[in-house]
């Protein structure tokens, strides 16, 4: 697959005739649904509504890739999805098992900064039938839709880190990890260079975590993270 990095550029959002999964006689994609897009890295992706999701999920018409870090997907999945993180996937990827006409659907929490750059790796290695789900994974969990995991029940808690940057990283992304485990976010960074992410997060609360664009990053607790603009 086309190796992408994970700063991709991204968050620009249009209108558009989006492409469905099932082809024509020429194996180009029919024009099902007129969804809106996302342009990650100049390639649109659709976003597809949860509820369509479910449709697809209920009735076998949509396989599901988890691009989140590993320790997330472990804790809290769509039931019967893969592990297939942002955003080139991972070594002996589950995807790359699948053919090509499969409709795939990727989803991550941010709603969609992670499942949007997974889809757009997809569909430029010609996974054209290709969707993120417009409201993540917490828009699926509000409808009440299968889920699994080994923390299932936890009480995640939402955080929320807003900082700044440079303007010449307008349009790319900034990368939220945590030091001591396979967990990420991602969020745009605006014209003039701030930024907001968003994490669910139920694990201790002394964790690190590094926040970070390019080569410049900054490291600390979610509450020393949370509690003031971080300056990149």
């Amino acid at each position: 697959m086309n190796r992408r990095r994970f700063l991709a550029l991204g968050g620009t959002v249009s209108l558009g005739a989006v492409a469905g999964c099932l082809g024509d006689d020429n194996g180009t994609p029919a024009n099902e649904f007129d969804y809106e897009t996302t342009t990650t890295d100049g390639t649109e992706v659709p976003l597809a509504p949860v509820t369509d999701v479910y449709e697809w999920y209920d009735n076998d018409k949509a396989r599901f890739a988890d691009a989140r870090g590993r320790d997330q997907y472990e804790e809290l999945r769509i039931a019967g999805a893969v592990f297939s993180p942002a955003p080139d996937g991972t070594e002996n990827d589950p995807v790359e098992e699948w053919s090509t006409d499969t409709r795939i659907v990727t989803y991550c929490r941010c709603p969609h900064h992670l499942s949007s750059q997974r889809a757009a790796s997809l569909i430029d290695a010609g996974y054209e039938h290709t969707y993120a789900i417009d409201e993540g994974l917490g828009g699926w969990e509000m409808q009440g839709y299968p889920v699994e995991g080994s923390n299932v029940q936890a009480d995640f808690q939402r955080y929320e880190i807003s900082g700044t940057t440079s303007r010449e990283y307008a349009d790319e992304m900034v990368a939220l990890e945590q030091v001591d485990a396979d967990r990420k976010e991602a969020a745009p960074i605006a014209d003039d260079g701030s930024y907001t992410l968003q994490l669910h997060y139920a694990g201790p609360t002394d964790s690190r975590f590094r926040v970070g664009v390019d080569d410049t990053w900054t490291e600390g607790t979610l509450a020393e993270l949370t509690s003031d603009t971080v300056t990149l």
